[in-house]
């Protein structure tokens, strides 16, 4: 079994689903990187898909063996905008994280584990609503939730998730 670090799974996308790229293995320096604050390759089997056109220092999705890890999704429209009300951004963060999985060959049928953050837990509802949508009754993911005092562009709910796609 591999520990991976924290760091990895911290990688949050602001923006919208974009095209995808598996970036090089390797980076600018092959050197351990652990303690001299250069890059260091990243370990056997671990692979980043960043959108292409992104400007922002994330990776959309990264695979660890056969888990994907896809980043913090807003509710959020093709064009970066936070869209609607409570409902309208659900789907729409739902949508950027099936699209995501979708440019990596998975889908939502794979996803185990969500987590989400909400600016108004008296909102939950309405997202829940939204949410069980994106699932089949019987296989409905692992889930933690928390309310947060703000997320990026000023979004009312953020989702990530974890998914299980064997290569």
């Amino acid at each position: 079994m591999r520990i991976i670090s924290l760091a990895l799974l911290g990688y949050l996308l602001a923006g919208p689903a974009l095209a995808l790229t598996a970036a090089p293995p390797g980076g600018p320096d092959e050197g351990d990187g652990a303690t001299n604050g250069t890059i260091a390759a990243p370990p056997a089997g671990v692979q980043f898909y960043r959108p292409e056109t992104t400007r922002v220092p994330y990776s959309q999705v990264v695979r660890v063996g056969d888990i994907l890890y896809v980043s913090g999704q807003l509710g959020v429209n093709q064009d970066g905008k936070v869209v609607g009300d409570m409902g309208v951004q659900a789907k729409a963060a739902m949508d950027n994280i099936s699209a995501a999985l979708g440019r990596v060959g998975s889908g939502m049928g794979a996803v185990f584990k969500c987590t989400v953050m909400l600016t108004d837990m008296t909102q939950w509802a309405a997202f829940n609503q939204v949410y069980v949508s994106y699932f089949k009754p019987d296989r409905l993911p692992a889930r933690s939730a928390m309310g947060v005092g703000a997320l990026p562009l000023g979004a009312g709910v953020e989702v990530e998730c974890w998914a299980y796609a064997p290569k």
